[in-house]
């Protein structure tokens, strides 16, 4: 579903109109006298999913639970 608003509509009622866009509807303004689409706003894409990494489900890392390593060696001094 969308709605038309002329320029002057659209400037009028702007509120309205980004309350129909954050509900997922398209929002087309016009302008002159044929009414002319010169706008169309609606709710952005969705993000695309990310992939985590190329080795999920590839590797495994298990660290000893005796392992221990100096604050000086982890920071590198």
């Amino acid at each position: 579903m969308s709605a038309t608003f002329t320029i002057g509509q659209f400037k009028a009622r702007l509120p309205e109109a980004l309350a129909l866009v954050h509900k997922g509807q398209a929002v087309t303004v016009t302008y002159g006298r044929n009414k002319r689409p010169v706008a169309v706003f609606g709710p952005p894409p969705a993000a695309p999913k990310r992939k985590l990494g190329l080795l999920v489900g590839k590797a495994t890392v298990r660290i000893s639970p005796d392992w221990k390593i100096t604050d000086e060696a982890f920071l590198g001094s």
